[in-house]
């Protein structure tokens, strides 16, 4: 539980590692949306195996008593997705699955888009 926004090259080495060591092939990581396509480029980048599929998701409004949040539907659609991709790095945001190098956050309109083919 740490604001995405303070993630450091510690915490990076850290999730990289962990991804390295996991005997599983197919991982979700929750992650802050604000560094969230940062640290996808840097597992895809840095990661020795090439033999798994990292999803990472979160929410655009965090998940607060019961305040309503668009998380529990990231994470879900994180779960169905990854049954059926490839090996490789992703951000699964707002119903859409990104690549590590295309995800970017627009901010002022609260979702994530591709790089390439901003809709």
């Amino acid at each position: 539980m740490k604001d995405s926004r303070e993630i450091n090259e510690a915490n990076l080495r850290n999730i990289l590692e962990t991804v390295e060591k996991s005997t599983h092939e197919k991982i979700i990581i929750t992650h802050g949306t604000y560094t969230m396509p940062d640290t996808a480029r840097y597992l895809k980048t840095n990661l020795v195996r090439k033999d798994q599929t990292i999803v990472l998701t979160g929410s655009m409004i965090p998940i607060k008593g019961f305040a309503p949040s668009d998380g529990p539907f990231n994470i879900g659609f994180a779960i169905s997705e990854i049954a059926h991709m490839s090996a490789g790095v992703y951000v699964a945001m707002n119903g859409k699955v990104f690549d590590a190098n295309e995800a970017t956050k627009i901010i002022s309109e609260g979702r994530f888009v591709s790089l390439f083919n901003k809709e």
